[in-house]
């Protein structure tokens, strides 16, 4: 069976995400899963309603979210991180479509950023494999 996801990437730190981005369609690529689409939007917060409007087609089988979510000085971003992170594992329960989690953060901070980029990007993609393996 071929496999075919997409990817939600978060266009707020566009120059490290493309990073991210490229590694998980080299990563998909090994593994012969299809890239069917990658739908930039402007954060994390947008992420969930894209992934609902993305699995309303029966084409595509999972999908992996790419993005940061820094360290600010207040807890915006924790609160944020916590329920994009709920909404996510919430549509992955309605939908029985697996989603990959490759948003660094929340409470990242610059200096730990750029050695996550592919780590977080590579294991995204390899979770969904496994998910859609089983």
């Amino acid at each position: 069976m071929v496999k075919s996801i997409a990817i939600v990437a978060g266009s707020y730190h566009k120059s490290h995400i493309e990073t991210m981005v490229d590694e998980a369609r080299s990563v998909a690529l090994d593994m012969g899963v299809i890239i069917e689409e990658v739908v930039w939007v402007p954060g994390s917060m947008e992420m969930p309603l894209q992934i609902k409007r993305l699995f309303l087609r029966e084409s595509i089988d999972g999908a992996v979210v790419l993005g940061i979510i820094e360290k600010g000085e207040t807890e915006h971003g924790s609160i944020m991180g916590q329920s994009v992170i709920k909404s996510l594992i919430d549509l992955q329960l309605a939908s029985m479509k697996p989603i990959g989690f490759g948003i660094i953060g929340p409470g990242a901070k610059p200096e730990h950023i750029e050695d996550r980029l592919l780590p977080y990007a590579k294991n995204s993609v390899l979770a969904v494999n496994e998910m859609l393996s089983n």
